[in-house]
């Protein structure tokens, strides 16, 4: 797993470059991602079946998110409903404070498509009917990549979870909702093959145009790696790219998105915005993106971890920290917004150093 490792080591290949004397009292980490107020730059990215790392699972993870006014991304693979998710976080109370703080959290729904169109546009209008501002399109998973403790431990699904958001999704229709993802075949796993059988890999770009066209919302291309692609998703008409190889686990040896993401940015040229995921760690590592371009980052990983470790409260301290990091390094390298962090704030190292 080349590019897992990688994904992480790319970040010590950047130094930051900081300024000194600027006046950083007041250190501000408030962004917007699509026109949306959040807190931080700092997101929680898509993780599939989180009632396997807690009981709370998905529920938890948006309440902690909610608690700091970021944006989450629900994967479509979770095991909580979209209603249920939402009805999680209902009654929280918001936030009150300056006219620009954030008064709620921003959440994302992460969608594949699926070779029944009926069952991948139930779940477009599920996310817009409850209040999901846009769809992040995964695009780099035609098939399932080779991951190798998955079918060395022959992965399943405990029998007491399901993927919730498929058992009232094709309504009698459609096989997506049953398929057992408890049970492996031949030297699989559960999930690869209920991607096989499943997902579409005939997916192309009339395919993104096709889910513009049922969604009310705007749509982001996940799993971009190169210039090339990143303009062929700007003249598909999507409204962000998300840079991102899946968290290291479909095609080894691909770039470090961190590596990746300069690419994309130049290519896209300011017309829309571009994120990040995979390998964020430290909060070093979040103003590096940022310098090179990010409009935020979403953290996979630690979320689960953190879950896994104490639910709610869990991810609740993971984003306090990974946000006091984010906050000292501006401080220090002399940025006193979000906006005043750019790519002369970084240098950038060759992958290889003479160690003599």
């Amino acid at each position: 797993m080349l590019t897992l490792a990688n994904n992480e080591q790319a970040f010590d290949r950047i130094q930051i470059r900081p300024r000194i004397l600027r006046d950083v009292s007041n250190v501000n980490t408030r962004t917007t991602v699509l026109g949306h107020r959040i807190s931080s730059p700092i997101c929680i990215a898509p993780t599939a079946m989180q009632r396997m790392a807690h009981p709370d699972g998905e529920c938890a993870t948006a309440r902690a998110a909610h608690h700091y006014k970021t944006c989450m991304v629900l994967s479509s693979w979770s095991t909580t409903s979209i209603e249920d998710v939402v009805a999680s976080t209902k009654d929280l109370p918001s936030r009150n404070g300056e006219e620009e703080e954030p008064s709620s959290p921003v959440k994302w729904f992460q969608l594949y498509i699926y070779k029944d169109r009926e069952v991948t546009r139930q779940l477009i209008e599920r996310a817009q009917n409850n209040g999901f501002k846009a769809i992040a399109l995964t695009v780099d998973t035609p098939f399932l990549g080779r991951r190798l403790a998955d079918i060395r431990n022959r992965f399943q699904l405990p029998p007491h979870l399901t993927m919730a958001n498929f058992s009232t999704a094709d309504k009698g229709k459609s096989q997506v909702g049953r398929v057992n993802v408890s049970e492996p075949v031949s030297n699989a796993s559960g999930l690869a093959s209920y991607v096989s059988s499943q997902i579409d890999p005939t997916l192309n770009w009339k395919d993104v145009q096709w889910v513009k066209k049922h969604a009310r919302i705007p749509v982001l291309a996940k799993g971009v790696l190169t210039a090339e692609d990143a303009k062929l998703a700007v003249e598909a008409g999507v409204d962000g790219i998300i840079v991102s190889n899946h968290g290291g686990r479909q095609l080894d040896t691909v770039p470090a998105t961190i590596d990746a993401l300069e690419e994309v940015v130049k290519a896209v040229d300011g017309h829309v915005e571009v994120y990040l995921d995979g390998g964020i760690r430290r909060g070093t590592d979040v103003f590096k993106a940022l310098a090179l371009g990010a409009r935020a980052v979403f953290v996979g990983r630690p979320t689960l971890w953190a879950l896994s470790y104490k639910g709610e409260e869990g991810v609740k301290e993971m984003l306090a920290l990974l946000n006091e990091e984010f906050r000292l390094a501006m401080a220090l390298a002399g940025c006193q917004t979000v906006k005043d962090i750019n790519r002369s704030h970084v240098k950038t190292l060759p992958e290889c150093l003479a160690k003599l």
